[in-house]
C-alpha cells in the first residue's frame, strides 16, 4: 500500500521536472547560428570543392581597403606623376640642347667650307690651275668647283679613277664625292677619265642635283678634248633635260661655244639669244660677264 501511494507522487515529480530539463537543453541563439554556419560551410565545401567564391566567402572583419592603404596608394601615384613630369622636362631640355648643338655644328661646317673654298681659290698646288686656261669669252673654271666636302682619296690607273676611301652610308655625300672626282680629273687635263667618271656619277645618281653639273662638265671636257660636236649634243641634252638645273644656263652658253668651233656662228648666236631671254636677270654673273665677248666672237648682230 505504501508503494502504491508513492507512485502518484513520483509521476507528479517527473512531470514537473521534465519541462525544466527540456528548457535547460534548448540551444541558445548563438549556438543555433554557429550550428547553421557549420552546416553552410559543409554545404559550400561540397558545392565549391576548389574554394568559396568571392560573393559567398563570408564577410571580413576589416574593410576591403583601409584608409591607410588608400593614402599610401595615392602617395605612390603622386610620386610616379612627379617622376613622369621630371622625365618629360628633361626630354624637352635635351631636345633643345640637341637643336642648339645641330645649329652650332651647321654654322661651324659652313665656316669651315668657306675657309677651305678660300684656300682653294687662292691656289694651293692641288691641280686647280693645271688644266687649260679659259679663253677670254669663257667664264672661270672655278665656277664648276663643287663646295668642299669630305672627299675620297683618288688614285689613277690607266686613266680610270679609283676611289680608295669613298664615304659610305650617305648617298648625298657619295654623289658629291663622285662629282668631285670627275671635276679633279678635268682640272688635271685627264679628259677621258673625267668623262667616264662624270657619266658614271650621272648614271648612279640620276635624281641628284649634281647631275646638271656633271653633264655640263662632261660637255666641257669633250669641248676641251677637241670634240665640239659630241660636246654640243651633251650640252643641248642637259639644257633640255632640266632647264631649271643649276648648270642648265652654263650648258646653253657652252653650246654656243661648241657651235662656234663647228663653224656655225649663226646657230651660236641663237643659243646666246635664248640664254638671255630664258634666264634674263637670273643669269649667273660669270656668264653675264663673258657673254658680250662670246657674242662678238660669233659676230652676233
Amino acid at each position: 500500500m505504501r508503494f502504491r501511494a508513492a507512485l502518484p507522487f513520483v509521476a507528479l515529480t517527473a512531470l514537473s521536472l521534465a519541462p525544466a530539463a527540456a528548457q535547460r537543453r534548448q540551444p541558445t541563439p548563438e549556438q543555433r547560428i554557429e550550428r547553421l554556419e557549420k552546416q553552410v560551410r559543409q554545404v559550400q565545401k561540397q558545392v565549391f570543392p576548389k574554394g568559396q567564391p568571392a560573393d559567398t566567402a563570408g564577410f571580413s572583419d576589416e574593410p576591403a581597403a583601409t584608409q591607410d592603404s588608400v593614402s599610401a596608394l595615392n602617395n605612390r601615384l603622386d610620386a610616379v606623376e612627379r617622376q613622369m613630369a621630371e622625365i618629360l622636362r628633361q626630354a624637352e631640355e635635351n631636345g633643345n640642347r640637341v637643336g642648339v648643338m645641330e645649329a652650332d655644328l651647321a654654322r661651324l661646317r659652313a665656316e669651315s667650307d668657306q675657309r677651305i673654298r678660300a684656300l682653294e681659290a687662292g691656289g694651293d698646288g692641288t691641280g686647280a690651275n693645271d688644266g687649260p686656261a679659259p679663253s677670254a669669252s669663257e667664264p672661270s673654271d672655278q665656277s664648276e668647283a663643287p663646295p668642299p666636302r669630305p672627299k675620297p682619296k683618288v688614285e689613277t690607273r690607266d686613266d680610270e679613277p679609283i676611289a680608295t676611301s669613298a664615304p659610305t652610308g650617305d648617298g648625298d655625300a657619295d654623289a658629291e664625292a663622285a662629282y668631285d672626282a670627275g671635276y679633279r680629273l678635268w682640272t688635271a687635263g685627264k679628259y677621258d677619265a673625267a668623262i667616264k667618271s662624270l657619266q658614271a656619277m650621272a648614271k648612279k645618281y640620276p635624281d641628284h642635283r649634281r647631275v646638271s653639273w656633271a653633264k655640263n662638265l662632261e660637255g666641257r671636257a669633250l669641248l676641251d678634248k677637241g670634240q665640239p660636236r659630241a660636246a654640243a649634243e651633251v650640252l643641248l641634252a642637259n639644257y633640255r633635260r632640266d632647264p631649271k638645273g643649276e648648270r642648265a644656263q652654263d650648258s646653253l652658253f657652252y653650246l654656243g661655244q661648241s657651235l662656234v668651233k663647228l663653224g656655225q656662228p649663226s646657230q651660236a648666236c641663237k643659243a646666246y639669244k635664248e640664254l638671255e631671254e630664258v634666264y634674263g636677270s637670273s643669269l649667273r654673273s660669270p656668264l653675264k660677264a663673258s657673254l658680250p665677248n662670246a657674242k662678238a666672237e660669233a659676230k652676233c648682230g
